[in-house]
């Protein structure tokens, strides 16, 4: 299976009224491995950040004024999540401002162009309810270190999402694991040739032949009719 783990960057907080995205970085895992595969692009929104978005960013006027437009990094960025399961924390946020420049550019959704988007976001809220849930949290309490997250990077983030990602559903894929393993070892046994075992053959010895002697004897004692085994040991 083939996961992007995607995030991005915005001037702020609403594409309705003309916020837009200046960083996304995606992450790829295939098979619950992390590839290297990765794409991370800065973009020009050709509008000011809010201060209060900048704060959390740090990416200024300056830095992206020669980054390129959205229209120019579209392609790469469709190409790169095609037929992925996209995962995203708090996803309605980020594909809400992907959507908007999709349609900028009089382009399909988002959603058309991969095989489903999972939002992180809501599958803590349903391991952990009643708890605080941002990737911060989830960070501390998965014990994944982000130290070095001192300001919001799309790219970083991303990252961050693919390791608690993995460690939110590594039961889950224990169990799956197991069930695997039984299932496999099920269909061995129950497809085992047994017609060339030879099972060894011990004699007995005189003492135990002694002893089955003297229980013989007790049972023709006993019974009227005589121990039926005494019978065939005297047939045979």
């Amino acid at each position: 299976m083939r996961q992007i783990f995607l995030d991005t960057e915005t001037t702020g907080l609403s594409p309705a009224t003309g916020d837009r995205i200046i960083e996304i970085g995606c992450i790829e895992m295939v098979d619950r491995a992390i590839t290297g595969r990765h794409l991370h692009l800065y973009i020009n929104p050709q509008r000011s950040s809010h201060p209060d978005a900048l704060r959390i960013h740090g990416l200024t006027d300056e830095f992206l004024s020669d980054k390129p437009v959205f229209s120019d990094v579209v392609d790469g960025l469709m190409e790169f999540v095609a037929g992925a399961e996209i995962l995203i924390h708090n996803a309605n946020f980020d594909v809400g401002f992907l959507d908007e420049e999709l349609r900028r550019l009089s382009r399909p959704k988002f959603r058309e162009g991969v095989a489903q988007i999972t939002d992180s976001l809501t599958m803590a809220r349903e391991a952990y309810p009643g708890k605080s849930n941002s990737l911060d949290a989830l960070c501390k309490r998965l014990e994944v270190d982000n130290r070095h997250r001192t300001t919001h990077g799309a790219l970083l983030d991303a990252g961050l999402l693919a390791e608690v990602y993995l460690r939110m559903t590594r039961g889950q894929k224990a169990l799956v694991v197991e069930a695997e393993q039984v299932q496999t070892a099920s269909h061995q046994e129950a497809t085992r040739d047994l017609r060339a075992y030879s099972p060894p053959v011990v004699a007995a010895g005189d003492a135990e032949l002694g002893l089955h002697e003297a229980l013989i004897a007790d049972l023709s004692a006993s019974c009227k009719s005589g121990a039926i085994w005494g019978a065939s040991v005297a047939k045979s």
